[in-house]
């Protein structure tokens, strides 16, 4: 067998360090954030039984395929995924392929019959779009090589063994809840994400909380794929075209920092609201430092953990359950000193 080796990348931190091969405007957003902060300055609940599962020895090749490794919640993931198998007796360097789609299906959809081709005996995948991919994971169900699909559900979901996700729908609700106390009327901002259900579900979540109520209003929506060197641009020409923004609500922290950096280089900053989701380290600082008024956590280690003990035991014979939420957390700066702020929840 052609076994994969481990392609790990660098986690990226949004505050302090730059990857050689980001775009120029990300350089930007990276290096304005830094700036703003210089100046201003759970258990994991797994299939039940996994631990007597363990088994020493074991050959399995797991493959990690996440939407892109230029986002520090993939490469978190990366990290519980590897604590995961080594608990467990792999090999990471030998039972581990990763591979970086860079935000793209074409890409990611190549890599998986790449992984198909070396024989992978499991593959942990969360799709840039989750209609596009039902071609790799067709490919796959040929194979008859078992998809755990992660954090984005894919629309084939009958091709894959389990889909492991947070309560996306939730975390919207929350932060529409937690800028309805700050905020009694707004005019609002959307970064989206529309070919990703995960992104859907979140913006579903807040802007179904603040419809019914008129005092709300969606100013302007911009697709940035989650990315911050897509959010600023964006962020700027809406900055440009309305002088009224209250809040920005950010599908992720990536997107929120986007917007900051945006805001921040037109001066605009004061009195703006600016929500994500993740829970990054990066974002809780920005929220301990008073810039992000928010951000919905989400836990990549427990997702990580649940996605290790899903293909383990489906390769051991063994039933997982088909859908399993992670459950998210609120953190503003009233409590975002009472969690570990340099680590993921």
């Amino acid at each position: 067998r052609n076994r994969g080796h481990d392609r790990q990348l660098t986690a990226p931190s949004v505050i302090t360090n730059i990857r050689e091969d980001l775009s120029m405007k990300r350089k930007l957003a990276l290096a304005m954030v830094l700036a703003m902060a210089m100046t201003t300055m759970g258990s994991a609940t797994v299939f039940a039984d996994d631990a007597s599962d363990d088994a020493a020895g074991n050959d399995y090749t797991i493959a990690y395929v996440p939407t892109t490794m230029n986002n520090p919640f993939w490469t978190a993931m990366l990290g519980g995924i590897k604590e995961e198998m080594e608990a467990k007796g792999m090999d990471v360097d030998s039972q581990l392929v990763t591979v970086d789609a860079n935000s793209d299906q074409a890409t990611m959809n190549n890599y998986v019959n790449d992984l198909i081709a070396q024989e992978v005996d499991a593959i942990i995948l969360a799709p840039m779009d989750c209609t596009a991919v039902t071609e790799a994971l067709q490919a796959c169900e040929d194979a008859g090589i078992p998809v755990i699909n992660v954090d984005t559900a894919v629309d084939a979901s009958d091709k894959v063994v389990s889909i492991i996700a947070s309560d996306n729908y939730k975390a919207g609700v929350l932060c529409a809840k937690e800028m309805m106390k700050q905020k009694d009327h707004a005019n609002i901002v959307l970064l989206t994400h529309n070919a990703a259900r995960s992104a859907v579900d979140r913006i579903n979540g807040f802007t179904d909380t603040i419809k019914k109520n008129k005092n709300y209003k969606i100013l302007a929506s911009a697709d940035t794929q989650g990315q911050i060197e897509r959010a600023l641009p964006k962020v700027d020409k809406i900055i440009e075209k309305y002088k009224n923004i209250d809040v920005v609500m950010g599908l992720n922290d990536p997107a929120a920092m986007g917007a900051l950096a945006a805001l921040d280089s037109k001066g605009a900053r004061e009195g703006v609201l600016v929500y994500g989701i993740d829970g990054s380290p990066e974002g809780k600082k920005l929220i301990k430092e008073g810039m992000m008024t928010g951000t919905a956590a989400q836990s990549p280690k427990q997702m990580a953990d649940t996605a290790i003990n899903a293909a383990y035991k489906i390769l051991q014979g063994k039933k997982v359950e088909k859908k399993k939420v992670i459950s998210v957390q609120m953190i503003t700066k009233k409590n975002v000193e009472q969690t570990d702020i340099s680590r993921w929840q």
